[in-house]
């Protein structure tokens, strides 16, 4: 399963939904689900149904130039605390965590976070900035590596 999270009115906070797209466009969402929620990440736990891998893709805050794509598996997720992950109340681990509280037999196996690195998430309106926007095909293509490193590791089994 893949979920990407944004908010196409608030600058680089867009960029999940612009790979989002992306991923549509190559016709991803005929093989995985794809789906595309907007700013509230606790909507999350409404789309899980135990699947082995959870990639998620996010515009992220965690210090690096805009444009910089990390790829962050469930051991590297910031903790609750720290920095957070998404500026969408709850950060991806919570929302992970709270999850498996309370419903463990839907959770994930495997959860990976792609995040661009953006820089404005506060003018209204502000389309995603020059660096994200060009970040945009790199993270499609961490996705579908994903993806693919998790089929391979499925038929090696």
């Amino acid at each position: 399963m893949i979920v990407c999270i944004g908010n196409s009115l608030a600058g680089d906070d867009a960029a999940g939904g612009a790979v989002f797209e992306a991923l549509m466009k190559e016709g991803l969402g005929h093989r995985e689900k794809v789906f595309l929620l907007g700013t509230s990440g606790i909507q999350l736990l409404d789309l899980l149904e135990a699947d082995d891998l959870l990639v998620i893709v996010d515009a992220v805050q965690l210090g690096q130039p805009p444009g910089t794509i990390h790829v962050l598996d469930w051991d590297r997720l910031p903790r609750p605390g720290g920095a957070a992950v998404t500026p969408h109340g709850l950060g991806v681990r919570e929302v992970i965590e709270l999850g498996r509280i309370l419903y463990n037999e839907r959770m994930p196996r495997e959860v990976v976070l792609v995040g661009v690195e953006g820089r404005n998430f506060s003018e209204l309106g502000a389309p995603l900035s020059g660096e994200v926007a060009a970040a945009i095909p790199e993270a499609v293509a961490e996705v579908k590596r994903q993806v693919g490193r998790y089929r391979i590791s499925c038929k090696e089994q």
